[in-house]
């Protein structure tokens, strides 16, 4: 935050790309969604009651935690598919990750927690935003027309006994 104009600053840490600090950020998650989650239960509990709202979170809790163990089971399966295969199991460790954030949110008590931590469990939706993180973090792609050139080099294998130089003679510059 940029204290005596009251905004927030935005960086640019690459050409034409834009980043948030991330204080800022965490202070408005870790003030907001609280607040959120607070309205959210009182509304709720003044609706169906305060037992039936406490009752209602712990079967989220409940059900969330029977599905985080189940997907995260197979993800580790994939997981160890993968590099049995030799591959990187990038896509898998990226669900993984969505796994135990959709976990952590669950556990948290409130409605909005929940419903970002089930709908982090839904494998669409997970693909959906791993090919949308890829794309934006992937590097951009050089055009050929940005001045791309082809270097031609001369070479030649060097076997172990040519690795000194002759006598009188150096490698580099005379």
């Amino acid at each position: 935050m940029d204290p005596a104009a009251g905004r927030a600053i935005l960086c640019r840490d690459k050409p034409g790309r834009l980043t948030v600090p991330v204080l800022p950020l965490f202070l408005l998650l870790f003030v907001l969604v609280p607040l959120l989650e607070l309205v959210l239960l009182i509304e709720v509990g003044g609706r169906i009651g305060a037992l039936a709202t406490v009752g209602l979170c712990l079967v989220t809790a409940l059900l969330g935690g029977l599905l985080v163990r189940s997907q995260g089971r197979r993800v580790l399966d994939a997981i160890r598919t993968a590099l049995d295969r030799g591959r990187l199991p990038v896509p898998e460790v990226f669900h993984g990750a969505c796994i135990l954030v959709a976990g952590a949110l669950l556990l948290t008590p409130g409605f909005l927690t929940d419903t970002l931590g089930f709908l982090l469990l839904i494998p669409p939706l997970r693909w959906q935003l791993y090919h949308a993180l890829a794309r934006r973090l992937a590097p951009p792609e050089p055009q050929a027309d940005e001045g791309a050139r082809v270097i031609q080099v001369q070479w030649r294998r060097v076997e172990e006994h040519d690795r000194e130089p002759p006598p009188g003679k150096g490698w580099g510059p005379s």
